[in-house]
């Protein structure tokens, strides 16, 4: 996977990579461009004019759309410089909650929602909104190829952080179970390169994700009225200390998960499980 190159997937499908490589974004930010006459641009990435321009200069066609997956700066950033250089419109959901990880300068020209479509004469998206990793998380579906392009929802090569108070474990974890219902050939992620069996990487997922809960639930057990740092260390305890920070993240949205389900309470910083 090169930065800057553009690489054809499918037909009509290509993708850039945004040199902004690193321990949370992989190889770099995907850029999707679908089409061959006219172009739809999904997560125009982080704002760097090398890549912005590698964008304009590589697209097979004039630019028509631009679409985010989600507000975060390695995701949409780039979008209002590529509507300034092309005069394309912006489609997305608008930020979520400030938490510090928002792009907050993002503007849509149109709110998209729940399974609208855009059309053109060589494709049609499906928008699919799966909150969880953001409240404002957004996956398209090519139904064409029945390629879907996940954002963070499903990356290649790692789990995602879910980071509450924007980010959710149960809207996540319900949001997978979603994506069964759809006719997805391939997971096109925003980080790492595509998945060819993506029922198997869902399954995968959730089980994992339940599989942790599962683990949380029994380190607290033996470990009652610990907080977050406490946790973390039994929790986590595979996990590389220098991510216990990121993972400390996950694990409150997994015990945020649980307070809802009536399974553990907290009581200031320190969580229990209830009996």
């Amino acid at each position: 996977m090169t930065p800057n190159t553009l690489t054809t997937l499918a037909p009509g499908i290509h993708r850039i990579i945004a040199p902004n490589p690193g321990m949370m974004t992989g190889p770099g930010t995907n850029t999707y461009l679908v089409g061959d006459s006219s172009i739809a641009v999904i997560d125009p990435g982080p704002l760097i004019e090398e890549h912005v321009d590698n964008i304009v200069a590589q697209s097979p066609g004039p630019i028509e759309w631009i679409l985010v997956t989600h507000t975060h700066p390695d995701h949409s950033p780039a979008a209002m410089r590529l509507k300034q250089l092309t005069g394309a419109k912006v489609l997305g959901m608008t930020h979520g909650q400030d938490d510090g990880h928002q792009d907050l300068r993002f503007r849509s020209d149109q709110e998209i929602s729940d399974l609208e479509r855009l059309y053109s004469d060589e494709f049609s998206l499906l928008v699919l909104h799966t909150p969880g990793h953001a409240s404002n998380h957004l996956c398209y579906l090519h139904e064409e190829s029945g390629y879907l392009f996940t954002g963070d929802h499903i990356m290649n090569g790692s789990t995602v952080v879910i980071n509450p108070p924007d980010g959710d474990m149960l809207d996540y974890l319900e949001s997978l179970e979603k994506l069964k219902s759809f006719d997805i050939t391939h997971l096109a992620p925003g980080h790492g390169d595509v998945i060819d069996r993506p029922f198997d990487a869902v399954d995968w997922i959730i089980e994992h994700r339940l599989e942790r809960e599962e683990k949380i639930i029994g380190r607290l057990t033996e470990n009652p009225g610990k907080t977050l740092s406490e946790l973390v260390v039994f929790a986590y305890d595979e996990v590389d200390s220098r991510l216990h920070a990121w993972a400390e993240r996950s694990l409150l949205a997994h015990l945020i998960k649980l307070e809802k389900e009536n399974r553990a309470q907290r009581i200031e910083e320190c969580w229990s499980i209830l009996q």
